[in-house]
């Protein structure tokens, strides 16, 4: 079944596709189902959602949206990757692509939004618990360079008006049967013409009080 707006004339646009459900005075709206089918034998059917390239003007957007509520929590957005039950499940990829011979490749926000009252929410990276293996590694890695100084790494606790800040905590993981895990801190081994980076531990200072 294809459903397509035709090509348009030199002087134009191609037209919009609308998949929507009506709205409702009373009761919920309907749901929107968009998916591939079971294969008994084989592979399930992909669903690619891609975005049309240009000549001219920024590439077009891919948004998402969830539901907003006047009167209970909005909705949620939940990417799940693939269950496999005899091996692994699948991955999920989120990246920019690479950028061209003049600009740099798209910057990556994860981030709750603010709150007027209450609590922001809570932003959690994290692996799974292994119970016949290792549990997953996670990795924080700044790219190479060819020009200037390397990219920073950067982790700020949260700042408050009205009480502490926030803290700061690096532990290492608990060996129930043997040893506990390593911390190590430190700048990586200097170039011919140069000296290893600095290590400084410091408490802030203070204009009343102890520091």
């Amino acid at each position: 079944i294809i459903l397509r707006s035709i090509n348009s004339g030199d002087a134009g646009t191609s037209g919009m596709l609308v998949f929507s459900s009506g709205s409702t005075s009373s009761g919920n709206s309907g749901a929107i189902i968009l998916g591939s089918g079971t294969a008994t034998s084989g592979r399930s059917g992909m669903v690619l959602l891609t975005v049309g390239s240009g000549t001219s003007g920024a590439g077009g957007s891919l948004q998402g949206f969830a539901g907003r509520s006047t009167v209970n929590t909005g909705g949620a957005v939940s990417l799940v990757s693939g269950e496999g039950t005899a091996t692994s499940s699948g991955m999920i990829s989120i990246q920019s692509l690479n950028a061209g011979l003049d600009g740099s490749s798209g910057m990556l926000v994860f981030s709750s939004g603010s709150s007027s009252s209450g609590n922001s929410g809570a932003l959690e990276l994290g692996t799974g618990t292994a119970t016949d293996g290792r549990s997953g590694m996670i990795l924080l890695n700044v790219g190479s360079g060819t020009s200037g100084a390397g990219g920073s790494l950067q982790g700020y606790a949260g700042r408050s008006t009205v009480n502490t800040g926030g803290a700061i905590s690096v532990a290492s993981g608990e060996g129930t049967v043997t040893s506990s895990g390593m911390i190590i801190l430190r700048s990586i081994n200097s170039g011919d013409a140069g000296t290893s980076g600095m290590l400084v531990f410091s408490s802030g200072s203070t204009s009343s009080g102890n520091s």
